[in-house]
């Protein structure tokens, strides 16, 4: 039996030789609708074996086994315009009344594309996946490790990189927000569902029944604005045995108005990784109340994750440093947070965690719903001995948040972490210390002075918040202009 990686490895080679598939992003986007057949195929024939009643909702020649595992079926132009012409265009439009995985396959095929233009390399590509067995255990666990090493390829696909958190960062997040059997849980950005399948790991530690496992293909909620990362997101799902996936939509969270989340759509935990940096389309920002208006994508998810979890309900999150150091509406978000609910935990990452996508310096945000902040903690996250930055070849690990994870500690009754201790990494500053700052976070660590002039990691960021604050400025000027003109316009009528 040849190696799941060597497999993949051919395939990705074939791929490349091929006019149609010009990046690594339509590579992905290609292989990701071809895996998701294939491995819905293989869940299909276990099921058949295991259920004497099962029906399809696939038509019997759209299936993979019936077009596809033959090694030496149909190939070539034959090939090529059965998938253009029949397979694509049947699966975007596939009818099943109440069937929850008809409207789920739709869903996850409606802006799929055929990139590959050489039928002969296609055949290749589909006699090599079906080398991969995903009722395996061995071959789907191997599979499952490559397939989150090509999602962090996407980090050099151009703007693809945005779709993926490091691993480490993820696990982090859900280990300490520690989401439990029979809460809900949310990623309203989920991206190719790295959060998402990190809780139902987490959750599977807990689980002793069946009836645990039912819940757990349950409990979480995902929703991705973008076709190429939604489509990943089921494949993955899918590799980690959720059976039916259809709890993750295809759907901008930011295009409905934040009043029409009703209480019973409220969660218990959120874990995030929303897109930071960009700017939502112009009409976006009018879903949300006057004094949140913005349209940073960043921070309308912070308003979002205030709106939609349950008093007493968990977040993690990560987010840029302009969030914390921002003016303006960004101050009045910040302020809102304080409020509502108690940040209790802020870990400042370092430079290049990121890398290549951005270089933006991100925090970990941890709060809970209901209870005013009293004080915060600040943990700075340091480099591991000898390193100056994170690349590629030597991304953020999980060992090193082991410091942080002794430190952590529980929470009282009153949601305070009383047995933390400062040190040399970590800090707490009071909630008055933050309202005397006008609310801002991006606090320094008071022991670790700064000296020197401080190098180019350091001056760039600082340099990227200053743009930032001055393109805040320009905004506002140029709306308190506008305001200015209409109601001079409108005495002069």
């Amino acid at each position: 039996m040849p190696n799941v990686s060597n497999i993949v490895k051919t395939i990705q080679d074939i791929m490349r030789k091929d006019a149609g598939t010009y990046g690594d992003a339509q590579r992905l986007e290609q292989l990701g609708w071809m895996f998701f057949l294939k491995i819905f195929d293989d869940r299909e024939k276990e099921t058949e074996l295991l259920r004497d009643n099962y029906k399809s909702p696939l038509p019997r020649h759209l299936r993979w086994s019936a077009w596809a595992s033959d090694d030496e079926g149909i190939t070539g132009d034959a090939l090529l315009d059965f998938v253009n012409n029949t397979l694509l265009p049947k699966l975007k439009s596939l009818t099943g009344g109440a069937d929850k995985i008809a409207g789920l396959i739709r869903m996850t095929f409606e802006d799929a594309n055929n990139y590959m233009k050489n039928g002969t390399l296609m055949r290749q590509v589909i006699n090599k996946i079906n080398g991969i067995d995903f009722n395996a255990s061995d071959d789907r666990h191997m599979f499952g490790d490559i397939y989150e090493k090509l999602l962090k390829d996407l980090q050099s696909a151009g703007n693809a990189g945005e779709f993926y958190t490091p691993r480490a960062v993820t696990q982090f997040i859900v280990e300490q927000v520690n989401p439990r059997l029979g809460e809900t849980v949310l990623d309203p950005a989920c991206g190719t569902g790295g959060f998402l399948t990190c809780t139902i790991e987490h959750l599977r530690k807990q689980a002793k029944t069946e009836t645990d496992e039912h819940t757990i293909q349950e409990c979480f909620t995902g929703i991705e604005k973008k076709h190429l990362p939604h489509v990943l997101c089921m494949t993955n799902l899918l590799l980690h045995g959720i059976d039916v996936p259809s709890n993750v939509r295809h759907d901008n969270t930011l295009a409905r108005p934040l009043r029409d989340w009703s209480p019973k759509e409220r969660v218990d935990v959120i874990v995030t990784n929303p897109p930071f940096g960009g700017m939502e389309e112009d009409g976006i920002e009018s879903n949300y109340p006057a004094e949140f208006r913005t349209r940073e994508t960043a921070d309308l998810f912070l308003v979002l994750l205030m709106k939609i979890l349950k008093p007493g309900g968990r977040a993690g999150l990560v987010l840029p440093d302009g969030t914390l150091f921002g003016e303006g509406v960004k101050t009045r978000i910040k302020e809102a947070l304080l409020a509502d609910c108690n940040l209790h935990t802020i870990v400042r990452l370092p430079n290049g965690v990121f890398n290549p996508y951005t270089g933006i310096r991100t925090n970990l945000l941890f709060f809970t719903k209901g209870q005013p902040t009293t004080e915060v903690w600040y943990y700075e996250h340091p480099y591991p001995p000898g390193a100056k930055s994170y690349n590629k070849g030597k991304p953020i690990r999980i060992e090193e948040f082991e410091a942080e994870r002794e430190w952590w500690g529980k929470p009282n009754k009153a949601g305070a972490y009383t047995k933390r201790k400062e040190n040399e990494q970590a800090w707490c500053v009071s909630i008055d210390q933050i309202k005397a700052g006008n609310y801002n976070l991006d606090l320094k660590n008071p022991h670790n002075p700064d000296t020197g002039p401080g190098d180019v990691d350091h001056l760039l960021p600082e340099y990227e918040k200053l743009l930032a604050q001055i393109a805040e400025t320009r905004a506002a000027l140029k709306q308190e202009l506008h305001h200015a003109l209409t109601a001079t316009a409108g005495t002069n009528e």
